[in-house]
């Protein structure tokens, strides 16, 4: 059994953003103003813990700027957006092959359950805020990353 498998994962990719939207089959779904825009990748075994910690980090991560110029607001400081975009190829395994795996991802039940839980505690923290992609379909994401700034969190490394 593999190190990852042992030790499940929720993986976010976090991005500032001015705008972002999801499109589906041409249609726009969701949008956001100023805010984040949040990949999010689930992990077989993948629970309320990892939920938790993630939610907490991500709802009070200070990455945007104050009036100096330096990271130091967060979303909530802001009152920015988050759109949630789930995304299974977050586990992609390139080791073997031109053709990514994706064997490391939770399968279609369980990642849509652990994904939709992940958006209820974001709602919690964030009433109002929270827009989201179709889990499983086929979408276009739009946005204007700002500064750029991007960031990876992964639930299993809480140093």
């Amino acid at each position: 059994m593999s190190w990852e498998k042992q030790n499940p994962a929720m993986r976010l990719v976090i991005q500032r953003v001015n705008w972002a939207s999801v499109t589906v089959a041409g249609e726009c779904c969701e949008s956001i103003g100023q805010g984040l825009l949040v990949l999010v990748g689930v992990a077989p075994g993948d629970g309320p813990e990892d939920i938790q910690w993630l939610s907490q980090k991500l709802d009070r991560m200070r990455i945007f700027r104050d009036d100096a110029g330096k990271m130091n607001l967060s979303r909530r400081d802001i009152e920015g957006e988050l759109l949630l975009v789930s995304q299974f190829t977050l586990f992609a395994s390139t080791k073997k092959g031109n053709r990514p795996s994706f064997t490391e991802s939770a399968g279609p039940d369980e990642g849509k359950a652990c994904f939709n839980a992940f958006v209820k505690s974001m709602e919690t923290l964030c009433p109002g805020k929270v827009q989201t992609g179709v889990f499983g379909a086929d979408m276009t994401v739009s946005l204007e990353n700002q500064g750029p700034v991007t960031i990876v969190m992964d639930s299993r490394d809480r140093k």
